[in-house]
């Protein structure tokens, strides 16, 4: 249908319905009328198209807790225990009776790096690391979990595990790959959270539709949450646990009254409508004021949102915030229940600092205490998000950069670790439209290739879309081209 909104601000020399509203003053009308265009489909990058403001076919899910462990936890001591490490504990690839993974035509197919061929080590490794920990079957499923885990071996029969992941970069520039599925030598893409932002309408609109605790904690791991070409308006906004100041860059000053910051942002908002309807096609404009629209509104609406005050302690508890070794991951996965429940569309969280899962060296000594900081608070938070029935309509997903090195790793003269690994992996999704109990796809007897296809990162950005009622096939912007493998397929045989 023709509608005059669409067309320039001025039609046969009358003013349009855009004009029209940003001349009447920017009381009501300003702080609305941002969120009123973007829900209608009209204000998005480029002014590029309405399908995406619905969904392309009926959700499954509402929302999604994106859980990340930055530094690369070991698939091998986690979720995909092997045997044969142990059976095959310091000798070479070629003395097993497997064929040796380095001679495979998988490595050179998935295996990306940096450095020249030639003198690239990270993941070729010849002598056979063992296991630094035992492993048990758990649940009525009977899935192999390693003892590092005992809270969340509890809750295997709610957890759906895929193991045959992978991807290209061998250092930590997969951080952003595992979120916006491009290697750091190619053009750079939005990551999954803001495509999921820039897909669904809101379900609040006092709260961001994405949002982001403990992370990035680098500038070059910005990507991670970055919107990129969608336009700024889709990218991550990073929230503190602090109640008082969850939002620093839109705190009041200490003298300000709430009526003269609303006066504030009103006139704000009336000079950039302004300034918006003589350039209407400047999305970097109408980022700002949807922005400043945005972050009064959050004022009220954050620090409640992270306020645990009302919790009862059997919750806190459960989250392990009355223990110092799990009080921040706890913290940090109980805030996003609560952002979840009142209509955060994404929250993506970083239960453990930058990199500290990078385990070169004291594997066993590493992972041991880092596995004990995230257990409880994760297999808390499967539980509580089950008890209240958000476990229908949430999905979550528990992932990391990529794997470690079955081989133990030499450089330096290392005896104790494993070195990057991203030729096959582990991660876990649970809660609303995935199957329970289940363990799909494997790795090789070593723990060293993804088997069959496998599913590089995107099936898994695919996937969680598909979930969310969204066909990512269908967010294309103009002018910008995705690649076949930016775009994935969702795995459908993890989905019930």
């Amino acid at each position: 249908m023709y509608d005059i909104a669409d067309q320039p601000h001025r039609v046969s020399g009358q003013p349009t319905r855009r004009a029209f509203l940003s001349d009447l003053g920017m009381g009501f009308t300003g702080l609305a009328l941002g969120a009123m265009l973007a829900d209608d489909g009209r204000v998005r990058a480029g002014e590029a198209s309405a399908q995406h403001a619905t969904t392309h076919f009926t959700p499954r899910a509402k929302s999604v807790i994106w859980i990340f462990l930055s530094g690369g936890y070991s698939h091998l001591e986690t979720f995909d225990p092997k045997p044969a490490l142990n059976k095959y504990a310091g000798m070479t690839f070629d003395k097993t009776p497997f064929e040796n993974p380095i001679n495979s035509p998988l490595h050179k197919k998935r295996f990306r790096s940096v450095s020249a061929e030639e003198v690239n080590v990270r993941d070729v490794y010849p002598t056979i690391y063992p296991m630094q920990v035992g492993w048990k079957k758990h649940g009525e499923s009977g899935i192999e979990v390693t003892d590092w885990w005992p809270h969340l071996a509890k809750r295997v029969d709610d957890l759906c595990f895929i193991r045959n992941m992978w991807t290209t970069d061998n250092d930590h520039a997969a951080e952003n790959q595992i979120h916006t599925g491009r290697h750091r030598l190619d053009e750079q893409q939005p990551s999954i959270g803001a495509w999921a932002h820039y897909g669904l309408g809101t379900l609040n609109d006092n709260l961001p539709k994405f949002a982001v605790l403990g992370g990035p904690t680098r500038s070059d791991t910005r990507l991670s949450i970055d919107s990129l070409y969608l336009g700024p308006q889709h990218a991550g906004v990073p929230l503190t646990l602090d109640p008082k100041n969850p939002l620093p860059f839109g705190q009041r000053k200490a003298n300000q009254s709430f009526n003269e910051q609303q006066h504030e942002y009103d006139l704000i908002n009336k000079l950039n409508e302004l300034t918006a309807v003589e350039y209407p096609e400047d999305q970097e404009l109408r980022a700002r004021i949807r922005a400043y629209e945005l972050a009064f509104r959050m004022q009220s609406a954050v620090p409640e949102a992270v306020d645990f005050s009302k919790e009862t302690a059997a919750t806190t508890k459960l989250y392990g915030i009355d223990n110092d070794a799990t009080k921040l991951a706890g913290q940090r996965l109980l805030a996003a229940r609560r952002l979840v429940e009142r209509g955060v569309r994404f929250a993506q969280v970083f239960p453990s600092p930058y990199g500290v899962w990078d385990s070169h060296r004291k594997l066993k000594d590493n992972h041991t205490r880092l596995c004990a900081s995230v257990d409880l608070p994760v297999a808390g938070l499967i539980q509580d998000l089950k008890q209240r029935g958000l476990l229908d309509e949430v999905t979550v997903v528990f992932c990391t950069e990529f794997g470690r090195t079955p081989g133990l790793e030499l450089r330096g003269g290392g005896t104790t670790g494993r070195d990057h690994h991203p030729n096959g992996f582990t991660i876990w999704m649970a809660g609303a439209g995935v199957k329970r109990g289940y363990v799909h796809g494997a790795t090789d007897e070593l723990g060293y290739h993804a088997l069959g296809e496998g599913h590089y990162v995107t099936d898994l950005h695919a996937t969680v879309l598909h979930l969310l009622g969204l066909n990512n096939r269908h967010l294309e912007i103009p002018g910008r081209k995705r690649l076949d493998i930016d775009h994935g397929s969702p795995i459908s045989a993890i989905m019930t």
